[in-house]
């Protein structure tokens, strides 16, 4: 017998045992996502887009500005500050990757962001986040060299180490966010809102109409490779600087070793505490909405505050500024 398949309705269709195939297929055929961000609070909208504003133009303005400084004074042209170069590079792109889809989305009524743009924007976090991680272990073991080993500084944090260290750290953010795109955009999704204000693994996992069992697994042991491998590596550093710092004679050396790592060790403990928070702890009452709150902290917040960290506590950066100002009232 010849089925007309034009004339079969959709309960014929369910009686031929089709319907799991067509779920599976619509789920799959998402072009585009909702942010749904901060929407469940719109008496706050504009609040929030001034709040935001101001927080991604200072940090444009003082990340900028650091690379500019660090450029153009010839006596900042040393290890330490081309690390801090980079971190302000990384931390300029990082945010710029967030905050102006969050400045339009607060504008917007139709918070929507495509399929592509989900994929790229995720991409490009994941680098910057581990990026930055890498970085900031590279950024300790200068310290230690500098502390505890000084004679030999310029010999062992030559040009050629400081670029291998800075190349490995893109590279090392570079495969690790390939391997969580990768991963969680293979995924079919079943939900075109997500419960965020950028595309976070979280919230994606959260739509998948699969088991994400095995991408969980995945994620947990990569990020806590990376943030293992960083880890170790700063402890290290900074056990071995403290043990040496605490050897010096005079209280006054040992008021100057503290003084010189303690703006990197507090950028540390507040990055690398953040995300373990956020990406590594229980699943158990795990919270999309606590996790939105605590992912401006590090994806606006800490990108701000790093430079303000680095120079306020930095007594060749105010030189530097103070003499660049002169320069410039002179000429």
């Amino acid at each position: 017998m010849i089925i007309n398949i034009a004339m079969i309705t959709l309960p014929q269709f369910q009686s031929l045992g089709v319907p799991q195939r067509m779920e599976v297929e619509n789920c799959t055929a998402k072009t585009e996502f909702f942010l749904l961000g901060f929407s469940d609070h719109p008496e706050l909208q504009s609040v929030l887009f001034a709040v935001f504003f101001f927080i991604y133009s200072v940090t444009l303005m003082w990340n900028l500005g650091m690379i500019l400084l660090i450029t153009i004074s010839s006596y900042l042209h040393v290890p330490m500050y081309f690390f801090l170069c980079i971190l302000s590079f990384i931390d300029s792109c990082s945010s710029s990757v967030i905050a102006p889809k969050l400045l339009v989305d607060l504008l917007s009524d139709k918070k929507t962001i495509s399929y592509n743009g989900c994929a790229t924007q995720f991409y490009f976090c994941c680098s910057f986040i581990d990026m930055e991680s890498f970085l900031l272990a590279a950024m300790a073991y200068d310290r230690y060299i500098a502390i505890c080993n000084p004679l030999l500084y310029t010999v062992i944090m030559s040009k050629r180490i400081c670029c291998q260290f800075a190349i490995g750290a893109f590279l090392g953010g570079t495969m690790s966010s390939i391997i969580h795109t990768t991963n969680t955009f293979h995924l079919s999704f079943c939900s075109k809102e997500i419960n965020h204000f950028f595309c976070d693994i979280s919230p994606l996992l959260s739509l998948s109409c699969t088991d994400t069992y095995i991408h969980d697994i995945v994620l947990v042991v990569f990020a806590s490779l990376v943030e293992t491998i960083c880890l170790l590596m700063g402890l290290l550093s900074y056990v071995c600087i403290i043990a040496a710092i605490l050897k010096t004679g005079s209280a006054e050396g040992r008021r100057k070793g503290f003084s010189t790592c303690a703006s990197h060790l507090t950028v540390v403990t507040i990055y690398h505490g953040t995300l373990i928070f956020i990406y590594l702890r229980p699943s158990t009452g795990h919270s999309l909405d606590m996790d939105k709150v605590t992912s401006v902290f590090y994806t606006l917040i800490i990108p701000m505050l790093n430079p303000l960290i680095y120079s306020l506590r930095n007594k060749d950066v105010k030189n530097a500024f103070r003499k660049l100002i002169s320069q410039q009232l002179l000429s």
